[in-house]
């Protein structure tokens, strides 16, 4: 009993790698007539994927989500909003910089853009938008702003700065954007958000502690908009 508890979860974790790889492997043989290079190789690297993906979610629920919500929660302690504000801003920025995705996306900017766009002002700029994002979300959970009043002025700033940054920086925040959703930053500032929903009174942990992901990523697309137009001068 103990054995097959061990491995159930374990299981669930092959049932979302195993079925991508085998349409992918399929394609390649059948429909490409492509033979897979190195069989022992791409084979112990589905077991290591599998392996290293289950220890990551058993890591992840084990530390950073109890983490996170036990800081969310004895945040609103510190009875100052713009101290509050600031953690946010810290953790979101901290997290963000450890993002592997995030840091493929700015060593490939730099490689395509020939030195360019340096990787580590486009690391530090999206970091800095996220954070701030992360700020406004914590701000806007203490406050009990309704999200949409939040959300609107941020798209319209979002879409203005677009038409103003020189290409291909409105192109880069976009996929900025979608590289800061990462492992990482995801179960830790939710976590963060909903735990600090979950312990003020005024605010329902499910209106207002989800969202906040969403105005992360606007936050880094503002920041890498901003850091577009600051290249003109």
């Amino acid at each position: 009993m103990k054995i097959i508890e061990t491995l159930s979860p374990l299981w669930e974790t092959m049932k979302g790698i195993l079925p991508l790889t085998a349409i992918m492997a399929i394609f390649q043989v059948v429909i490409l007539r492509k033979p897979i290079e190195n069989i022992k190789e791409f084979s112990l690297g589905i077991i290591l994927a599998v392996i290293g993906l289950h220890l990551f979610l058993k890591g992840t629920n084990m530390s950073l989500i109890p983490l996170g919500d036990s800081v969310g929660r004895n945040l609103y302690i510190l009875d100052n909003k713009w101290l509050v504000v600031l953690v946010g801003f810290v953790i979101g920025y901290f997290g963000t910089l450890v993002e592997p995705a995030l840091k493929t996306l700015a060593l490939e900017v730099e490689e395509l853009s020939v030195g360019a766009i340096p990787h580590k002002v486009l690391l530090h700029g999206v970091a800095a938008g996220f954070g701030l994002g992360m700020g406004i979300g914590l701000f806007k959970i203490i406050s009990n702003i309704p999200y949409v009043k939040i959300i609107a002025p941020l798209l319209i700033l979002v879409i203005i700065l677009a038409f103003i940054a020189p290409d291909p920086y409105p192109s880069i925040a976009m996929d900025s954007a979608s590289a800061t959703t990462g492992p990482v930053n995801i179960p830790l500032n939710m976590a963060l958000a909903i735990g600090l929903a979950s312990i003020i009174e005024s605010a329902d942990p499910l209106l207002s502690g989800f969202g906040i992901i969403g105005l992360t990523s606007i936050g880094a697309m503002v920041s890498v908009l901003i850091l577009g137009i600051l290249t003109k001068f």
